[in-house]
């Protein structure tokens, strides 16, 4: 389900950009989305051409670059992958921790016609 929110969320931000600049076909949207979940690049990109089906992103390809998102208790020092944005240490079971580097989705550049 989250992949699909996220491909339609892709989708409408470069539709919007096409608009803009009056482009009349989307070929490939690159960019990059950090996440605390399995995502799969397969998965989105199956769920980014299904909604693109009939809009000027039909046939476009997503590429997407997976960041997967570490944290760091701030008891026992640790650095760990946290599962579905819970930040629990694995190692002490501490849920007093800080999330390292960037989160969430962009698109980076867009190729158009």
């Amino acid at each position: 389900m989250q992949e699909s929110a996220l491909a339609r969320q892709v989708l409408e931000t470069v539709l919007k950009r096409a608009v803009f600049h009056e482009a009349a076909r989307i070929r490939v949207v690159r960019g990059w989305v950090a996440e605390t979940q399995s995502l799969s690049p397969e998965g989105l990109s199956q769920h980014f051409a299904a909604h693109a089906r009939g809009t000027r992103a039909e046939g476009a390809r997503l590429l997407l670059n997976l960041i997967h998102v570490e944290a760091r208790c701030r008891t026992c020092g640790r650095t760990y992958a946290p599962e579905h944005y819970l930040l629990r240490c694995p190692v002490c079971g501490s849920s007093d921790g800080e999330q390292l580097g960037q989160t969430g989705l962009a698109v980076t550049a867009i190729e158009v016609d």
